[in-house]
């Protein structure tokens, strides 16, 4: 069911910035497997999947120093995340699959409406070489202008940095704009960027939506199409 908080005018939408990992792609069984592959390599106890997912979205580094209980020891979490990086290389499309229907969802909400053009793009916490290759390699790539990742830029969401930078290429204002994702860090970088937002509860991170409210929130993939063509019937 789709739930606003305050409504977005869809027709004044140019831009729409999508979140990769919990929002166009479950990669969930992939980012635990490499965790718990890095733990073995260093000896450590394997964690529970439920309780890696929670570490998900803010980019490898932290997800990896979570991972090994946040300790002093840099050197140490410089190896755990040379092996993470080198593993998560190989594996990163074992079980890694696009969610049903986002593919749908893309091609209704990329369709011009009353002569608008829409450009789509994605700005993930995931380092940009693996997000790119899992968009081209997942067939989506044909949808996005751009795929930025965690490295992209200095800093990562929810720094506003890499939405503003989007807004700027795509001669696009603010309120143009949305940023869609699974998790506040999505709902927080629209704020900071001064977008609008829309999250999504069957990702990795629902919980934290509900502390952190977007402007709206929908539970599928043609939920978010249905924004964009109300008409549009959802199975």
């Amino acid at each position: 069911m789709i739930r606003s908080n305050r409504q977005f005018d869809p027709s004044r939408i140019k831009l729409l910035i999508f979140d990769l990992d919990g929002t166009l792609i479950d990669s969930r069984l992939d980012l635990i497997h490499t965790v718990n592959a890095t733990l073995r390599h260093l000896g450590r106890p394997q964690l529970p999947g439920d309780v890696i997912a929670t570490y998900v979205g803010d980019g490898a580094p932290m997800l990896v120093r979570r991972a090994l209980g946040d300790p002093e020891d840099e050197q140490l979490v410089r190896q755990a995340l040379d092996f993470f990086l080198a593993y998560y290389r190989e594996h990163k499309l074992d079980h890694t699959h696009v969610y049903a229907g986002i593919q749908e969802a893309l091609a209704a909400i990329a369709e011009s409406t009353n002569g608008l053009s829409r450009k789509l793009a994605v700005l993930s916490n995931k380092p940009v070489v693996p997000s790119r290759a899992i968009v081209e390699a997942l067939g989506l790539k044909p949808f996005f202008s751009q795929v930025y990742g965690g490295n992209s830029f200095p800093t990562k969401k929810p720094d506003p940095q890499g939405a503003r930078t989007l807004l700027a290429e795509n001669e696009c204002s603010p309120k143009q704009a949305l940023i869609v994702g699974d998790s506040s860090n999505d709902v927080l970088t629209g704020r900071n960027a001064g977008l609008w937002t829309v999250g999504v509860t069957y990702g990795f991170a629902p919980q934290t939506l509900a502390l952190t409210p977007p402007d709206v929130l929908v539970d599928s993939p043609s939920e978010l199409a249905e924004l964009f063509h109300p008409k549009i019937t959802r199975s």
